[in-house]
Formats: structure tokens, C-alpha cells, sequence
């Protein structure tokens, strides 16, 4: 996903004589907006914007320090996504990687929080791979063994975003007993030094900022300050609905520039963009009522029950569902003008695409709604 050479992290490090940050949805219009072409089509990967957003309190309003304010955190996310899908995706990438951390119960790893949740230290999440590989849609790409003062793993993992040489990422490994037979799965704070190789992933069709690569590892070494969860699987179970439910942020934004892509263009075109469906009133709409149902579960992000479930599922499928269908009419309404290949149309319809098939995809969704309805 990328088409420039990996880079060094840059320092986007502040002095204590720095201004005061501005407010997230200032710096997504003023600051990222113009920069969405050349993420989505360039692969520049934005840290100079995502420190500022840090410093906004983009990445730490649904931390339990901070209130667990899920709303407002998918307020940030939303109002990012609005102007680049990409930094919406990793500002989701980097909000996981903060939760993972924060409920860890680890002091080590809650010692990094600050940094990571004021941007001044960058970390994603890896774990596409063990989600999909814990429903059995594809075997786990890490594998882990208990070694004195910790364990060592290996394996390569495909798609891993929002990283470089100095970030770190959330993983999952099996932890193999001496005769090579699965025991459990270990949760831990991948970073990224110098025995790790990133390799380039193939080029995609958009989202070629998000700095994603495969990640390869040979004997490494994980030590107890990098533990989130062992055994890792009833962590998991406890933040789930978590991990689905911050995405929908994310895609929230898709649909409103979606939105806002279809009335730009209703003094020119309206008297003929009348006759056709999915008009931006209608999409406007069944927007709403979908906030209006993730607002109800951002107020208790970590239920487990399965009532919660199905409706995290729900809203999140739907999410991927308005965004193709927002997207699809702003090239619509947009006509001709839309087809150009750096109009916003196009980046949104890319970046419909990514909310409607990164993990987990809709089919996933639906796989695992059929199953808690015993119906698979």
C-alpha cells in the first residue's frame, strides 16, 4: 500500500513553548483536507497532521482515563474521515492500539499511553489476521514459544497499517507446546526494531497512505513489559464489540463527505440529479438513524452479551452498506465530474470499498451474525 520508500519516523516532538492545538475538525479542514489527494494517490503517510491531531485529544476521549467518551471519540474520527478515509482508518488504528494498552493491565505498557494517546508515539494494530483466524476463516500467521523471561515468535503477518521501524502494533500468536500442538493464543505490544522486516504490500486501488505492510519475524523476542493479554482470547471477548463499534467513526465520515459531494453540485445539476435515487436528503436520513443507534451503544462500549453483539455486528455492517451506496451516488450526482480520477467521488468510492471490506468485511460480519443467531 505504499508507493514510497519506508522512512525513518519523523519527529513531530513539541516543545513545552509549543501553541495550543487547535480543535480536531479545524485541523482535518485546514490542515488535512488539502493533503487527501497525495495520501490517497501519492502514499504520503500524514504523522506531521496525525501529531497534531494527537495533541487535539483526537486519540484519547473513549480511554477510561479520559470518561471512556466513545461519542466523542467517534465525533473526532468522523470529522477526520470527512476529509481523508485514510487518516480515518489509521486514527481507528491508533485508537485501538491505545485501548489495547489503557485495559492491558499492564503497567509497562500503560506507561506509553501518554505519548501514544497525545500522538507523540505512533502504534497500530495487527490483528486482521487473528480475527478472522479465531472464526476459522484462515489459520494464525504467528506462531509463539515459552522461552525463560518471556517468549519467542515468528512468522510473517500480511497488512498491517499505521506502522514503520519504531512504531509498534497489538498482535496475536499461538503459543505451541513442546510437541508442536496449539495450547493458547498470547496478546502482545509488537515493536517494531530492527530485527523486524517490513516489506512492501502490492499496490492497491486506494488507502496507499496508511503505511501497510507485511511484517515478518524470526526468533523475536517478547518480553513481559510487552504482554496485553495471556491467555489472550477472554481479553478479546472483553473488547470486541470495542474494536467493531470505534469503526464505525470512521465510516461515518465516508457517508458525510458522501453527502456533501452530492449537494455540492445541486445548483448546477439539481433539476436533473432529481430523477435519481439515493438522493442526499434520503442518505441524510438513514444516516441518522444509524448514529442514532451507535450512539446508543457507544454508552456502554464493552458489553458482551449477545443482544450487544448482533446490534455492534448491525450497525457496522450497515455502516459498510450506506457507505458503498453514498458513495456510488456522489459519483452519480457528480456525473462527468465525478469520473475525473482525482475528484473527491473517486477517493470516496476507493475508500467505501476499504470500510465495506477491511476486517472485519461484511461477509465476516454476516458470518458471525448467522452464527450468535445459531443460524451457521
Amino acid at each position: 500500500m505504499n508507493s514510497v520508500a519506508l522512512a525513518p519516523t519523523a519527529d513531530i516532538s513539541q516543545g513545552t513553548d509549543s501553541p495550543l492545538p487547535g480543535s480536531v475538525a479545524s485541523i482535518a479542514r485546514q490542515g488535512l483536507a488539502p493533503l487527501a489527494n497525495r495520501i490517497d494517490q501519492d502514499g504520503h503517510y500524514p504523522l506531521e497532521i496525525m501529531g497534531e491531531l494527537g495533541r487535539a485529544g483526537a486519540f484519547s476521549s473513549h480511554l477510561d482515563r479520559e470518561g471512556g467518551r466513545f461519542d466523542l471519540a467517534l465525533n473526532d474520527m468522523a470529522s477526520i474521515s470527512e476529509h481523508c478515509g485514510s487518516t480515518g482508518f489509521m486514527t481507528w488504528c491508533h485508537d485501538v492500539c491505545g485501548l489495547y494498552m489503557e485495559r492491558s493491565g499492564n503497567s509497562a505498557l500503560e506507561a506509553r499511553l501518554e505519548d501514544h494517546a497525545s500522538g507523540q508515539s505512533f502504534g497500530g494494530t495487527g490483528l486482521s489476521n487473528p480475527m478472522k483466524a479465531l472464526t476459522n476463516i484462515e489459520k494464525m500467521a504467528l506462531r509463539a514459544t515459552p522461552v525463560e523471561g518471556g517468549h519467542i515468535v515468528s512468522g510473517t503477518l500480511p497488512w498491517v497499517s499505521h506502522i514503520s521501524h519504531g512504531h509498534y502494533c497489538g498482535v496475536i500468536a499461538v503459543v505451541c507446546k513442546p510437541d508442536g500442538s496449539r495450547s493458547h493464543e498470547l496478546m502482545f505490544m509488537l515493536d517494531i526494531n530492527e530485527t523486524v522486516k517490513l516489506s512492501k504490500c502490492p499496490e492497491f486501488s486506494g488507502m496507499e497512505g496508511t503505511s501497510t505492510w507485511a511484517i515478518h519475524l524470526e526468533d523475536y523476542f517478547v518480553s513481559d513489559a510487552q504482554i496485553i493479554a495471556n491467555p489472550a482470547l477472554p481479553f478479546i471477548k472483553k473488547i470486541r464489540g470495542a474494536f467493531i463499534l470505534l469503526q464505525t467513526g470512521w465510516a461515518q465520515g465516508v457517508i458525510k463527505a458522501s453527502i456533501d459531494a452530492c449537494n455540492e453540485v445541486e445548483p448546477s445539476l439539481g433539476h436533473v440529479n432529481q430523477y435519481l435515487h439515493n438522493r442526499p436528503d434520503e442518505l441524510a436520513a438513514e444516516l441518522e438513524e444509524l448514529q442514532a443507534r451507535i450512539g446508543k451503544l457507544a454508552a456502554s462500549p464493552y458489553e458482551t452479551d449477545k443482544e450487544h453483539m448482533l446490534d455492534v455486528l448491525d450497525v457496522r455492517a450497515q455502516c459498510s452498506e450506506l457507505s458503498l451506496k453514498a458513495a456510488q451516488s456522489a459519483l452519480l450526482h457528480q456525473g462527468a465530474r465525478g469520473y475525473l480520477m482525482k475528484s473527491k467521488p473517486q477517493r470516496l468510492i476507493r475508500e467505501s470499498h476499504f470500510v465495506a471490506i477491511v476486517t472485519p468485511a461484511i461477509k465476516h460480519l454476516r458470518w458471525e451474525m448467522a452464527k450468535l443467531m445459531g443460524e451457521a
